[in-house]
């Protein structure tokens, strides 16, 4: 597998090796063992997907808080989606910094959000599916989110003339600078990437 740190310490682009021959492809995605000598120490519980059936789709940005924090592995298994990640660690050097990566059924790269991220994606193209692994169930006493299209975290959705489909929930999500402080930045635990 092939790692690549972001520019965000911590959030990961994974892209595992596909081998190849005349009926298609095998690849592992997952695999405990070589997660762990990454420095990925979670214990995914549960596994979402979701389907978007028109290109301009924005889902995010989502997160749930302590104690039922997640990380998440995320990747898109049809269409191709703009991935973005939100630091949200109170004290981090890149607080209010956002990574994003285009993720694709044809590329296979998957992206490792740990816990004190908010996350969210668009889709580039219709009829786009994306499955990704937590590390804590849902609970949605602690579901929390930032509006997508928030003024100062100015984030490019790759819309182009396209407005944005969204749920009437996530157009009522506060804006970053009205976020509660929920995730703290702790530079001797940056090793542990999952939720505490």
């Amino acid at each position: 597998m092939r790692v690549e740190q972001t520019e965000i310490p911590g959030v990961l682009l994974l892209t595992p090796r596909a081998f190849l021959d005349s009926r298609g492809y095998f690849t592992e995605l997952y695999n405990q063992r070589v997660f762990h000598d990454l420095g990925i120490e979670c214990d995914f519980v549960q596994d979402n997907m979701s389907f978007s059936k028109h290109a301009g789709t924005v889902r995010g940005l989502h997160y749930q808080a302590p104690p039922f924090a997640q990380a998440k592995l995320v990747r898109c298994v049809r269409g191709e989606i703009l991935d973005v990640c939100v630091d949200i660690r109170i004290g981090s050097p890149t607080y209010g910094a956002t990574v994003s990566r285009i993720l694709s059924a044809r590329n296979m790269c998957q992206i490792f959000v740990p816990a004190g991220f908010a996350h969210g994606f668009s889709t580039l193209s219709p009829l786009t599916e994306v499955h990704y692994k937590v590390d804590n169930p849902y609970a949605p006493e602690c579901e929390r989110g930032i509006r997508f299209d928030d003024p100062q975290l100015a984030i490019d959705w790759q819309l182009e003339d396209r407005r944005a489909v969204i749920s009437d929930k996530d157009t009522e999500l506060p804006d970053f600078a009205s976020l509660v402080p929920e995730f703290f930045h702790n530079p001797e635990n940056e090793e542990s990437r999952c939720a505490s």
